[in-house]
């Protein structure tokens, strides 16, 4: 079987480490994102395997993304503790003002630059202990002149089983290269309920084949001689969006003195060299007194409140809509019947959070949380000290875990 690429010419051990712990951790864990997997999916498309696995581990109500609710933002920030501001990824699409270039998903596989932050297999490795991605966002990157051990670049063609297989493969390897940390991606559910909604048969069926696999690997991953924590998130929900609300970019009057990024949810406008502050001024006031119907043109308080100031990369004006509306280009740009990117306080963007393993307790409920809460948390599991400052805090998902003190 095909064993992913090596990320590093050796794996660092702990002799030859300076950031290494005292002792090699005894726990491990995979993380599995279901890209799109709602807070409520277990009960409404009867994911019973899944189901399971939350009711004899934790389960959260639902977990709360970062703004905005969409797929890169939400997995870099999982996995570094920091709200897009700080990680750099503030959507899947931006402009950057400084560098004259846009971001899409993926780029920071040719230029990890546009990442600015430690992902957790980074701290892994730091600390001298092999860890394995298989597809997690920009987990090919070479973000801080480091890769995880083992890694894979995208494909969406990339058979699902194959993903589990290779999971169970990686934690049967001898200690000394085993990783302890392992993070995998699907990106089934998602597709599914854009593609139909989150109401739709289709949709269930999605969730429903996941519910399988995963119930697969658990049953795999309690097979092992070693102690294997599994965390199940996802990076937001799913809302349904109703196309008689669709309203189309030019209905906004938006000067030739922006660059516009519309992303469905939220449109990002960047005032082009040489445009004055009060020409910016002007434009947000026009487009407030617009009063379209569900659209939110972000003050300052706003800003503060969603974590989104001001920079070369935020936009000099965010524009956001409430679902089940949608903003689009044109009369003839493609408009899903589900959608994600709103406000993260909107419940159907809540996320799924389910644990289960020896460093959790049974049978756990939790109330709702943010996914700034991840990181830390599986620093804790491992005894990984943190080495660079992040914006989580482990406070709600601490009452979860066995280690708490």
């Amino acid at each position: 079987m095909k064993k992913g690429i090596l990320g590093s010419v050796g794996i660092l051990l702990c002799l030859y480490s300076s950031m290494c712990t005292a002792q090699r951790p005894t726990q491990h864990i995979v993380l599995v994102s279901l890209d799109g997997f709602r807070h409520d999916y277990i009960e409404k498309h009867q994911a019973r395997q899944i189901g399971a696995i939350a009711a004899a581990g934790v389960r959260a109500e639902s977990m709360q993304p970062v703004y905005p609710a969409n797929t890169f933002p939400n997995h870099i920030s999982l996995l570094t503790g920091l709200l897009p501001i700080h990680h750099g990824i503030v959507n899947n699409r931006f402009y950057d003002k400084t560098r004259d270039d846009y971001y899409g998903m993926g780029k920071g596989g040719k230029d990890s630059s546009w990442i600015t932050a430690m992902p957790f297999w980074n701290l892994v490795k730091t600390h001298g202990y092999p860890a394995a991605t298989y597809f997690w966002p920009e987990s090919d990157a070479l973000i801080g002149g480091q890769l995880p051990n083992y890694y894979f670049h995208y494909s969406k063609y990339a058979d699902y089983q194959q993903r589990v297989d290779q999971i169970i493969e990686w934690l049967g390897y001898p200690e000394a290269t085993r990783p302890v940390f392992i993070a995998s991606y699907f990106s089934l559910v998602d597709t599914a309920g854009h593609d139909y909604g989150p109401d739709a048969k289709e949709t269930r069926a999605a969730v429903q084949k996941m519910d399988v696999l995963i119930g697969q690997l658990f049953e795999r991953l309690q097979a092992l001689p070693i102690e294997v924590n599994l965390v199940l998130v996802s990076d937001h929900g799913m809302a349904s969006v109703d196309k008689q609300q669709v309203i189309l970019q030019d209905e906004l009057n938006i000067s030739d003195d922006f660059l516009v990024l519309n992303e469905g949810e939220q449109i990002l406008l960047y005032a082009k060299d040489g445009v004055e502050e009060q020409a910016i001024t002007a434009q947000y006031e026009a487009l407030r007194a617009l009063k379209l119907p569900g659209v939110r043109v972000f003050d300052e308080a706003q800003r503060k409140h969603y974590h989104m100031p001001r920079n070369q990369r935020s936009g000099d004006i965010i524009i956001t809509i409430d679902a089940p509306a949608r903003f689009a280009k044109d009369k003839n740009s493609r408009i899903g019947p589900g959608g994600h990117g709103y406000l993260p306080e909107h419940p159907d963007m809540g996320a799924i959070f389910v644990a289960n393993g020896p460093s959790f307790k049974n049978a756990e409920r939790l109330p709702r949380f943010s996914n700034l809460e991840v990181y830390p948390a599986l620093a804790k599991i491992l005894g990984l000290e943190l080495l660079t400052p992040i914006d989580g805090e482990l406070d709600v998902l601490n009452q979860a875990l066995v280690t708490t003190d």
